[in-house]
């Protein structure tokens, strides 16, 4: 990192000397080291492999999978961001991401690498992004460390190599932030509006989380932008308009068209956009209610209990914690350094932006009291990156400066990830023992030789100096590694495939995730049974203390149901829920699982691997379709994970009546009878582990299907005459059976 490993040392690289010169004009493009490009491509491949390695054979998000399907099939699906091709409930999210996968399913085929490429190209965007503004502002050294940091962050491998919208969120909101930095470097104005509209974009993807770091964008431009104030504030008001445009054009569309000719908006609580953007995707996620549990409950399900150490928890440690005290190191220790810089300083803009992006994500994830997924976290990974790429080479500089106040601030700081990686990796009990003293011993070594050969002018020392840089930095990045490798490489980690990737060994409780387990011989029920890592039944928002879950059933594990043990493993006649599992291998509780069962097999593009799990049971899949008598829908289930499973199953849209958490209103006693009068539904499931949703509809619903529907029997589809199912039952309802 001296001017001796980086021969030809970027005009804009942060100097230790007081007062900085004044920040030079950008270095030509020939001035760029020769080593700098092929390592960016080296760790483009690398990551490249890691992202799309044994991808077909990987477990996917079903729930997003449905939708996009659902999608090549119907364009209004495609717009609504519909989870069936009937249009009749929207995922939970805004549907940008949904549309870029839609899109490549539409032009090549639906299957596991058309939907998946845009997503790995997305993520190798991401980090061509960070290296690039990295480099402008501290040099090639330091946006080769950023962007090997962000290629290997655990939590970000896993969900890179899923089709969550997290991706593609990320990569919005890092353009944003480049964009932004421009724009306060150059004083033009495109790039501020550019930023905007990325991040209006971001917040079409995941709402409000798209908008976390803008409060440091905005801190950014109007501290260290060298325009006028009247020039700023009227350059803040056009940003605000292009984000205000870029942000609701979706939300606005939607409410545009009339309540019963659209979706029902899945996550809200009437039906409409605005809801989810203030309630579930909103205030709901950061203070808990709205469907996302609260005071804990929510939250801890899947990322341990709110709390400012939340991040260096058993859950989410190994995930994103390795380098979150360096990087923070590096932050102060960097502003100091660049203390007597002038106020337009863009080196000190750019610790000021990346580090309130960490600090702004980091406080936000630590304290939220709603649904707090562990791949959320996968957003403080650019913030981490670019704080110890720059942080780094500046506390470099500093400590070969001579000055004896800096002489041990990176020895320190090199310590501290040496012994937090070690905490982490001793964490995973019995998962690659040797790797922990190997971690310790090489980062010994190397704070040793950094200061045996601190003053190192030329030959050996110096190598020697260089040798005991790289020793650092291995040591410092050899357990994110292992971690992030196992997604792509290891037949075992502690991920719950698409519903909640992870990377690495399972090391903590409350992996979990809601939906789609069923209960025995059921298509599914509402949420899942006792997280992994052993919560109690009844611990998951919804159940009642010590009662079994909706859909829970005896499953161990999320959407655990029936008697399986693992995700979604549970009934015994092979409904979604039931005991096969994808990936190969048995399920505890189950039967043998084929490689990929319970994925769309068949049509356009070849098949997909994976999903989230259980097969459906082909007899009565074969019956309803063989009855569906031009019915629009072939079945009414609980909820979206059991509807996406048979859609992906049958390539047929069938209804969510409940949504993603059980509890959304979309299906009510009159939209059932109007939906049985005009012939567009005939079957629909009561039971599987219970109906999710408002009680007093459920009541009302189920009192009405009994009533008025007829029982499918087991002897009309199964060839032994028989059913494994004690708790779920198909009814049959036909326009002379509504009143």
């Amino acid at each position: 990192m001296t001017s001796a490993t980086d021969p030809h040392p970027h005009p804009e690289t942060v100097s230790a000397d007081w007062p900085p010169p004044a920040p030079p004009a950008p270095a030509p493009p020939d001035r760029a080291p020769r080593w700098s490009l092929p390592a960016l491509l080296a760790i483009l491949a690398l990551t490249g492999v890691l992202y799309g390695w044994n991808l077909s054979g990987s477990s996917l998000n079903s729930f997003y999978s449905a939708a996009i399907y659902s999608g090549t099939q119907s364009w209004k699906a495609w717009f609504f961001g519909s989870l069936d091709a009937g249009n009749f409930l929207t995922v939970d999210k805004p549907p940008f991401a949904l549309m870029v996968m839609g899109l490549s399913c539409r032009v090549f085929g639906f299957g596991t690498w058309q939907m998946m490429a845009p997503e790995i190209a997305a993520a190798l965007g991401t980090i061509w992004i960070l290296h690039s503004s990295v480099k402008r502002y501290f040099g090639h050294v330091a946006a080769t460390i950023a962007a090997l940091v962000l290629a290997l962050t655990p939590i970000t491998v896993a969900i890179n190599r899923d089709n969550n919208p997290d991706t593609i969120l990320v990569l919005l909101m890092v353009g944003g932030a480049a964009l932004a930095l421009r724009a306060v470097r150059t004083d033009r104005l495109l790039p501020l509006i550019g930023s905007a509209v990325l991040f209006g974009l971001a917040f079409n993807t995941k709402m409000l989380q798209g908008y976390i770091a803008l409060p440091a964008v905005f801190a950014v431009y109007v501290y260290a932008s060298k325009l006028g104030w009247k020039k700023k504030v009227l350059n803040l008001a056009l940003a605000a308009v292009a984000l205000a445009v870029a942000s609701f054009w979706w939300a606005t569309a939607v409410s545009l068209v009339p309540a019963d000719d659209r979706p029902y908006i899945g996550g809200s609580t009437d039906g409409s956009a605005w809801n989810l953007i203030m309630g579930y995707n909103g205030l709901g996620r950061v203070l808990g209610g709205e469907g996302n549990g609260g005071g804990g409950g929510g939250g801890g399900t899947f990322a341990g209990t709110a709390g400012i150490g939340r991040m260096f928890n058993d859950i989410l440690g190994g995930q994103i914690s390795w380098l979150i005290p360096f990087a923070f190191l590096a932050l102060v220790a960097g502003l100091v350094l660049r203390g007597r810089a002038p106020r337009t300083d863009p080196a000190r803009a750019a610790l000021v932006l990346w580090g309130g992006w960490l600090v702004l994500h980091y406080l936000t994830f630590a304290m939220a009291e709603g649904t707090m997924h562990p791949y959320y976290t996968t957003a403080l990974a650019p913030g981490i990156a670019a704080l110890t790429g720059a942080g780094g080479v500046m506390l470099w500089r500093a400590f070969r400066s001579g000055d004896a106040r800096w002489s041990w601030v990176l020895p320190a700081g090199l310590a501290v990830t040496g012994i937090w990686a070690i905490v982490l990796l001793r964490r995973a009990t019995g998962w690659n023992t040797w790797l922990w003293p190997t971690v310790g011993v090489l980062m010994v070594l190397a704070i040793a030789g950094l200061f045996v050969f601190r003053t190192a002018g030329s030959g050996t020392r110096l190598r020697l100096l260089g040798v005991s840089v790289a020793a650092a930095v291995v040591a410092a990045l050899a357990g994110p590694t292992a971690y992030a490798a196992s997604p792509a490489f290891s037949a075992t980690t502690g991920g719950m495939g698409g519903t909640n990737p992870t990377a690495g060994p399972s090391t903590g409780g409350g992996m979990g995730g809601p939906g789609g387990g069923g209960g025995r011989g059921g298509f599914g029920g509402g949420p899942g049974g006792t997280q992994q890592g052993g919560q109690a039944n009844g611990e998951l928002p919804g159940a009642g203390n010590g009662q079994t879950q909706p859909g829970g059933g005896n499953g161990e594990l999320p959407q655990g149901g029936g008697t399986g043990e693992l995700p979604q493993g549970g009934g015994t006649n092979g409904f979604p829920g039931g005991g096969e599992m994808p990936g190969g291998g048995t399920a505890p509780g189950g039967d043998t699982a084929p490689g990929g069962a319970g994925g769309m097999s068949g049509g356009p593009g070849g098949g997909m691997g994976g999903g989230m799990g259980g097969n459906v049971d082909s007899a009565l899949i074969s019956y309803l379709e063989k009855h569906q008598d031009g019915a629009k829908w072939l079945l009414a289930v609980s909820n979206s994970q059991s509807a996406g499973q048979l859609i992906l199953s049958t390539h047929k849209p069938v209804i969510s009546m409940w949504g993603f958490t059980g509890t959304d209103q979309a299906m009510t006693l009159a939209r059932l009878k109007e939906l049985v009068k005009k012939g567009e539904l005939h079957y629909i499931q009561l039971g599987g582990g219970g109906m999710g949703g408002n009680s007093s509809l459920n009541q009302e619903i189920t009192s009405w299907v009994q009533k008025n529907g007829t029982a499918v029997k087991a002897s009309d589809y199964s060839t032994s005459g028989s059913s494994s199912s004690s708790t779920s039952t198909i009814y049959r309802l036909d326009a002379s059976d509504v009143g």
